[in-house]
């Protein structure tokens, strides 16, 4: 009888470390949950990825930001290294990258629909408007155009206005923080100054802008703000997959974020402010809703 009684606690013992083995086994699985998102340092891009970091992190995901250029960050995208990126910018801005790159990408969703534009910015006390007149007024804008990171989509479109129009202009490399300062720094002075701009931005909610005219239609029309990911991701991870198919905001909805981390709030801080007060978007990017 006592060898009986033995055997069977010997077999629930073994019983108990195999569900507790198996158990845990499960519980490291689920707790493995990881994504990486892929973005450029451009002010749109540092405001949604924070957004979605956010979105991800109350998901149960560890989130690694890859902060890289333009060039690299479609690489990235089409060799698997990086899962998504919120912020490709298509048809216009991105189209040599989707060209190149685009075949192994997988083109998820318009989170913010017709809503953005390229092209060249002036102060509103600028008094020409198109593209057409920049030879005239040369020597008040000083020959330059302030840009921004050299590779990036518009300052390809802007080397191909300075040719399509004959512009007497230097593209002058920068960066987006660089070109806002001098923007910035120019107004405060009350001095011309054109810059390669896009909308959605912080400076115009800050600054009387205005986009010159672009008759040729070198910068294009409306473009959409898409989300990129990675070949194999909706099998890999559906949840991840599904919360991206459900991402859409407004311009209106990332501007708020750009501006208070350019008042210089910082970004997870502002990013957060924004999932706080929008619970009722954030819920259907979750499938809370």
């Amino acid at each position: 009888m006592v060898r009986k009684i033995g055997s069977l606690l010997a077999l629930t013992g073994l019983i108990l470390t195999l569900c507790l083995f198996s158990a845990g086994c499960t519980g490291t699985e689920t707790e493995a949950k990881k994504v990486s998102i892929g973005y450029v340092t451009w002010d749109c891009a540092i405001a949604s990825t924070n957004v979605m970091k956010q979105v991800f992190e109350e998901a149960g995901y560890d989130v690694e930001l890859v902060a890289v250029d333009a060039g690299p960050l479609f690489q990235a995208l089409a060799n698997g290294n990086v899962d998504f990126t919120t912020t490709g910018w298509l048809p216009h801005t991105h189209e040599h990258y989707w060209e190149q790159y685009g075949d192994r990408i997988d083109y998820v969703h318009k989170n913010i629909p017709a809503a953005a534009r390229i092209g060249l910015v002036v102060p509103d006390y600028v008094t020409i408007d198109s593209i057409e007149e920049m030879n005239d007024v040369s020597d008040q804008f000083g020959g330059r155009i302030v840009g921004i990171e050299p590779g990036a989509g518009i300052m390809t479109r802007t080397e191909q206005a300075i040719d399509e129009y004959g512009l007497d202009y230097d593209l002058v490399a920068s960066s987006s923080a660089g070109m806002a300062a001098e923007l910035s720094s120019s107004i405060n002075s009350e001095e011309w100054v054109v810059v390669t701009g896009w909308s959605p931005h912080w400076k115009f909610g800050r600054y009387d802008l205005k986009f010159l005219e672009d008759p040729k239609g070198v910068y294009g029309g409306a473009e959409d703000v898409v989300t990129l990911a990675r070949q194999d991701l909706a099998t890999d991870d559906p949840e991840a997959y599904g919360i991206l198919t459900r991402f859409e905001w407004t311009a209106e909805d990332i501007a708020s974020v750009m501006t208070d981390i350019e008042g210089g709030m910082p970004e997870e801080e502002a990013a957060q402010k924004w999932v706080d007060a929008n619970r009722d978007k954030v819920d259907v990017w979750l499938g809370n809703a």
